[in-house]
């Protein structure tokens, strides 16, 4: 699910959803923070972008990240669900790697779909789409 960016801030950007539209139109798809706002929180998810959160503790300082790494999201092979605990895996430039668990953000069966579809505007064009082929 790359790209995925590490957040030096707890999740408190803005509550405009504009926050996490940039996320999206960047081709982000997941984020990884200490903390998360419960509007912020919704807005990534709306536009498809799935929030996940350090194990308390721990946090891109305490794990030695430093922004330049690459980031591989293990778990989610099976689909993804509720409170999901989920492995990272940060790879530096020098192909050295960190691994670290994270929570998956999402609490609702409809908040899986909007990641699932890549957002809430996706997942109405696909019900959409098959409404009118029927």
């Amino acid at each position: 699910m790359p790209p995925t960016t590490t957040t030096p801030w707890p999740g408190s950007c803005s509550s405009r959803d504009w926050a996490a539209k940039g996320f999206n139109l960047l081709g982000i798809r997941a984020t990884i923070g200490q903390s998360y706002e419960r509007i912020y929180r919704d807005n990534l998810l709306g536009m498809g972008v799935l929030p996940l959160q350090f194990e308390e503790g721990e946090g891109w300082e305490e794990l030695g990240l430093d922004g330049t790494e690459t980031f591989e999201i293990r778990g989610l092979d099976d689909g993804l669900e509720s409170m999901a605990e989920l492995t990272v895996v940060a790879e530096d430039e020098a192909v050295e790697t960190t691994e670290f668990d994270v929570t998956a953000q999402v609490g609702t069966p409809a908040a899986i779909e909007y990641v699932e579809n890549g957002g809430v505007l996706h997942l109405v064009h696909r019900r959409l789409l098959q409404e009118g082929a029927q």
